[in-house]
């Protein structure tokens, strides 16, 4: 297959019909005149503007547009595109709650770099986290324990996970909870639910799942709405891992809403300086992506670098944290 690129392309026109005809039962719009037998219709440009506007006003929220921007570049690589020129209209990334320039800075490598440079001290900074006053850092406020290590090599046994799926800002979240708090917090698009599960129940596979949305709800509504993070009612999270597995998660709990953190400085802060090829799978195996911040882990040149639910989402994560802060 030929190397492709795409130049100039507006984001929200990019949206296929299909994608179209999702986000227009979601808000309860119709289709007929502007989609049919799968394919957008138009006779002059007037109708096409038409189109173009109907579609583009689809897209209202983080979620719609991480979506929109996955489904857009998932299409590109399949189709053996290596590079893409991308827009986005400042009045469409307004309606998404967040101002221009912080959902550009989010997603740039300048703005990555600009992390690291901060100088932000990883362990200090976690005695901050809550405190009030005009410097007060947003962040979802967490406390977590441990499984023992003879519970984590049970693989599960004897532990009853409930799990449901739940609308978030970056997608669909898969919710898993015990009795003792969240265990695990997976994302997927529509259509990657059973994926998406066997990606995470593969990681406790003798315990014993039920599906209950009622018991993940609240925990839905709590971690993906900010008004709801409260030092004095903190997330309450368990941790399923190796001990190294454990030190690298709670190490990521540390870094602060707006900051990140490189895997070797993260190695060093955990007295394991020459592993940060470890660090990197430790993050990678992070069950509970968002609450422990694994998007905040960034290469060493300040690169992105890979994320377990997509790259493309690990940007709208920063991009949705970076207009938290600015806000």
């Amino acid at each position: 297959m030929p190397l492709k690129a795409e130049l100039h392309c507006h984001i929200e026109g990019a949206a296929a019909p299909e994608l179209v005809i999702s986000q227009a039962r979601k808000y309860g719009k119709d289709t007929a005149p502007y989609i049919k037998d799968g394919s957008f219709v138009w006779h002059d440009f007037t109708s096409f503007l038409a189109a173009y506007d109907f579609s583009s006003d689809l897209f209202r929220t983080e979620e719609d547009y991480a979506r929109l921007a996955d489904h857009y570049l998932t299409s590109l690589a399949r189709d053996g595109a290596i590079y893409s020129e991308v827009f986005t209209s400042p009045d469409h990334a307004k309606k998404a709650g967040l101002s221009p320039k912080a959902f550009l800075q989010a997603v740039t490598l300048d703005h990555a770099r600009r992390l690291l440079d901060s100088g932000m001290p990883l362990l200090e900074t976690s005695f901050e986290l809550g405190m009030s006053g005009p410097g007060r850092l947003h962040d979802l406020f967490v406390t977590h324990e441990a499984m023992s290590p003879g519970d984590y090599k049970t693989r599960g046994a004897g532990l009853t996970i409930r799990y449901g799926y739940h609308i978030s800002p970056f997608g669909i979240a898969l919710i898993m909870v015990t009795d003792r708090g969240l265990a695990g917090l997976a994302f997927n698009d529509p259509g990657g639910e059973r994926a998406a599960f066997a990606d995470m129940s593969g990681r406790w596979p003798n315990a014993a799942y039920v599906e209950d949305m009622s018991s993940t709800a609240p925990y839905a509504a709590r971690i993906f709405d900010p008004r709801l993070w409260r030092a004095d009612q903190p997330l309450r999270v368990v941790m399923i891992g190796t001990d190294f597995q454990l030190r690298v998660w709670e190490t990521l709990l540390r870094i602060p809403m707006g900051k990140a953190c490189t895997y070797s400085s993260i190695a060093a802060s955990i007295g394991a300086p020459s592993a940060s090829r470890a660090v990197g799978a430790a993050v990678g195996a992070n069950p509970m992506s968002f609450v422990v911040p694994c998007h905040r882990a960034l290469g060493k040149s300040g690169a992105l670098t890979g994320y377990h639910w997509g790259l493309t989402r690990k940007r709208a994560i920063l991009g949705w944290e970076a207009g938290q802060v600015s806000s």
